[in-house]
């Protein structure tokens, strides 16, 4: 069905105050009277005008109309959300008590079916809309839980429809063990509802600070482990980092740089679930600063003699 944008049909910004809306109303209203003007679409202009008026002169009906009205991307057909229940009626808006006649088939859908009459209108009713967010976390937070307190932008409609927002603070309690990409819900910390209808849920999605040591792959936490070449090769016992402190760890003798040693329960573990922490091995060769340095790579080159590159011939 066609969308209207009763903005443009009554002259005003979508930041109007009800004042100007109500000047713009009467003035439109008066040009376009069918009893005034010799327009042949005077009547239905008229009627556009009196629809237009009818939803922005009340701040419940205009916020309800910014959400998914005037948002709404030109050129695709409108369709009311699934969950819609106006469950009010209307008059019409005419200039000098005319009454406006009937409403256009999107402003049905968006409000329901008009009556006219001098019939009581009732409240317009709709739960608030979910909102989602993103919230950075320290891997430290995610592997121990904790609790933090946080501040998010909120849509806020005022007294005369307009949408503001404003600075919020929560308290939020991050699981133990959650994973990047997860969501949070918290009930009833989403957009306002309208009339006496509960507002939306908050969705606060899970991303984990770049840290300097570790990185995560779902559970799984990732550390590479630099070595030296006799470490690697007459095997160690080394102190390595964990997000839970240092633990010790034994280095195969014989290990080859790219190695990976498993760290059982050492990653993001829940009630129900286990992660573990993937120790990657690097072999760092040292740099020969002096003389007798550098003659002890000659010897070794001597005594051991190894081609890594065995096999690549083709």
């Amino acid at each position: 069905m066609e969308y209207k944008d009763y903005y443009t049909i009554l002259g005003v910004a979508s930041d109007a105050t009800q004042d100007q809306i109500k000047q713009a109303y009467r003035k439109a209203a008066r040009k376009h009277h069918p009893d005034v003007s010799k327009d042949a679409e005077a009547e239905a202009k008229f009627k556009d005008i009196g629809e237009a008026y009818e939803v922005l002169k009340d701040p419940e009906k205009r916020a309800a109309y910014d959400q998914f009205g005037a948002n709404w991307q030109e050129g695709q057909p409108f369709e009311p959300p699934p969950n819609w229940n106006a469950g009010f009626e209307f008059r019409g808006a005419g200039a000098a008590g005319t009454d406006a006649g009937g409403f256009s088939d999107f402003f049905e859908s968006l409000f329901g079916h008009g009556q006219t009459g001098r019939q009581q209108a009732h409240a317009f009713r709709m739960k608030g809309e979910d909102h989602h967010a993103k919230i950075v976390i320290p891997l430290a937070d995610a592997y121990r839980g904790s609790r933090q307190t946080i501040t998010l932008t909120r849509p806020v409609v005022d007294r005369e429809g307009r949408v503001s927002a404003n600075p919020h603070s929560l308290h939020v309690t991050i699981p133990k063990g959650i994973v990047e990409g997860q969501r949070i819900r918290l009930e009833g910390q989403g957009l306002p509802g309208y009339g006496d209808s509960p507002p939306g849920d908050l969705y606060l999605e899970i991303a984990f600070q770049e840290d300097r040591l570790f990185h995560a792959e779902q559970r799984d936490i990732h550390l590479t482990l630099p070595i030296t070449p006799w470490e690697a090769a007459l095997g160690a016992a080394i102190t390595v980092p964990t997000l839970d402190g240092q633990v010790q760890v034994r280095i195969p003798e014989g290990s080859q740089g790219g190695k990976k040693l498993r760290l059982k329960g050492k990653g993001l573990c829940s009630a129900h679930h286990q992660g573990d922490q993937i120790v990657t091995l690097q072999i760092v060769v040292p740099e020969p600063t002096t003389e007798e340095q550098r003659q002890l790579y000659r010897t070794m080159r001597e005594q051991m003699p190894f081609d890594p590159r065995a096999g690549l011939e083709r």
